[in-house]
């Protein structure tokens, strides 16, 4: 029995691939599906729904519904290929697919940790505040109060300002972990525009999100473009995947320029979809009938600019909130040091 779930983008890449290159070569579609069974039956998800796609392709049926049966491909791979199909372009659509998600692969793997470390680190410091609270701070508080009686008339009053600042720290990182939280509950809700138009105050942020919006409907355009589409009809269907309230409004100035009689390098250029460092390589690609080869080395490029983006705010975020966890468990720990050093002063 097939089960259930969705293939990692690297299976998926995978798979594209090898299809591409056992069509290529002149395998029948149904041998080639096939020939993705392992012996012991250990392929994982894909091999758990071989039989599916076998028994649909035996039936007569495309690849596109052939991998629409199993449910296991994003519905994405499932358009392209679909389209790919229909204008007889199968074999470039499933190699640029495969070179897609690989590269979309390394994208998510890096938001991933954008997003996870700044959230383990919080409860981090959450932990360590609320072991200081609830039995480091109070240990030492219990062996000055008998000293000296009473911690807001001595020297030892530290330790109280030491409660006050643990507290607030407490609650700050507590509050941000919430935030966190629910940022991504609206983002993977019905809220992702408000949670988008919020980062966006922030510039780096902003320029993120604009580079990984780019780097999608880039990808997507080419898909397009190799599976025969029209630079129009690519563009309109491709804008979607942008995802991303500013370059979908740029898109749409794009294609308002094309309707006029622009190719879509000179209408990118003109409203500056991109940068201009990038925005000028279309140009003459598009002149010289090249464009496939500069639209993939553009994709290389803002897919690096995305990573580089997002590997520069981890690098900052991280000392940081490394700072802050020292930075909390230092004042504690000298709060703690002082009294001790007017105990050790007066005996000597």
């Amino acid at each position: 029995m097939a089960k259930k779930g969705k293939l990692d983008l690297l299976g998926v890449s995978a798979f594209c691939e090898s299809m591409g290159m056992m069509i290529r070569s002149g395998i029948q579609l149904d041998e080639a599906i096939s020939l993705f069974k392992q012996k012991d039956h250990k392929g994982g998800l894909l091999e758990d729904n071989i039989e599916v796609m076998e028994k649909c392709i035996a039936e007569g049926n495309s690849l596109k519904v052939a991998m629409e049966q199993c449910g296991i491909f994003p519905e994405y791979a499932l358009k392209m290929i679909e389209t790919g199909e229909s204008t007889g372009k199968l074999e470039d659509v499933l190699f640029t697919l495969a070179d897609y998600y690989e590269k979309q692969d390394v994208i998510v793997s890096k938001i991933r940790s954008a997003l996870i470390y700044p959230l383990a680190m919080l409860v981090m410091i959450i932990i360590v505040l609320f072991i200081m609270l609830k039995a480091v701070l109070p240990s030492f508080s219990g062996v000055y109060t008998s000293l000296s009686g009473s911690l807001a008339d001595s020297s030892y009053r530290y330790i109280s300002y030491a409660y006050i600042f643990c507290r607030v720290v407490l609650i700050i990182m507590i509050i941000l972990v919430a935030l966190l939280i629910i940022g991504y509950l609206m983002y993977k809700g019905n809220g992702k525009r408000k949670v988008q138009n919020f980062l966006a105050t922030n510039k780096t942020l902003a320029s993120i999100m604009e580079s990984l919006a780019l780097y999608r409907f880039t990808s997507a355009y080419e898909v397009l473009l190799a599976s025969g589409k029209m630079q129009d009809d690519a563009l309109e269907e491709a804008k979607a995947m942008a995802d991303y309230e500013p370059v979908e409004k740029k898109l749409e100035a794009v294609e308002a320029k094309m309707k006029e009689g622009n190719g879509f390098a000179n209408a990118a250029n003109e409203v500056e979809l991109y940068e201009p460092i990038y925005g000028r390589m279309l140009i003459p690609g598009e002149r010289s009938g090249n464009t496939d080869s500069v639209l993939s080395r553009l994709i290389s490029l803002l897919a690096h600019s995305a990573s580089s983006q997002l590997d520069n705010f981890i690098n900052t975020i991280e000392p940081l909130l490394s700072g802050l966890l020292m930075l909390s468990i230092g004042i504690a720990l000298l709060s703690l040091m002082l009294p001790l050093i007017g105990i050790m002063n007066s005996i000597g």
